[in-house]
């Protein structure tokens, strides 16, 4: 009686073990796709247009130093068989110097465009922050992942559109 009792003891607790485990594990999550709100909030929106006409600025600005460049280029080219050889090579020094300068200067535009669009980025991202996190606390939601690291989810679980309209509501 006793060796079916220790079994019985056993079995019940292993089970109860089994069937509980999983119900302690579940974890309420959902998927959001951060690109899509960050391209069609409002504020998204005007960011991302903050940081295309900087682009564009800076794309006529180098293309204006680029075709000033070239004009030199052709004018030293032009003066080759005209002037002396030490004037050529002085004036070739010249131009080298110009081409190392822009580069230089291109360099830094091409650093300062992409320190401003990160930083662009990370207000936008802030200004999701409070609203997100405190949608997550009103459903339930433990995680809330980038849709872009899901393989595979139930389209019940991506809160894109919900978090979206409440990024616009609460942010004008």
């Amino acid at each position: 009686l006793m060796k079916y009792f220790n079994k019985f003891i056993i079995t019940t607790i292993y089970l109860s073990y089994l069937l509980l485990t999983p119900l302690m594990a579940v974890e309420k999550t959902a998927f959001v796709d951060v690109e899509y709100l960050i391209q069609n909030s409002n504020i998204g929106k005007r960011v991302l247009t903050n940081i295309n006409d900087l682009n564009n600025e800076n794309i006529k600005l180098l293309k204006n130093i680029n075709k000033d460049l070239k004009e030199l280029e052709s004018k030293i080219n032009n003066k080759k068989n005209i002037i002396s050889e030490q004037d050529f090579n002085d004036e070739v020094k010249i131009f080298q110097k110009k081409v190392k300068d822009s580069t230089i200067k291109k360099n830094e535009i091409v650093k300062e465009f992409n320190n401003f669009q990160k930083e662009e980025l990370k207000k936008v991202i802030s200004a999701f922050n409070p609203i997100i996190s405190n949608y997550m606390k009103q459903n339930s939601f433990n995680i809330l992942l980038d849709s872009k690291n899901v393989f595979m989810g139930n389209s019940e679980s991506n809160k894109t559109e919900v978090i979206l309209k409440l990024i616009n509501d609460k942010i004008s």
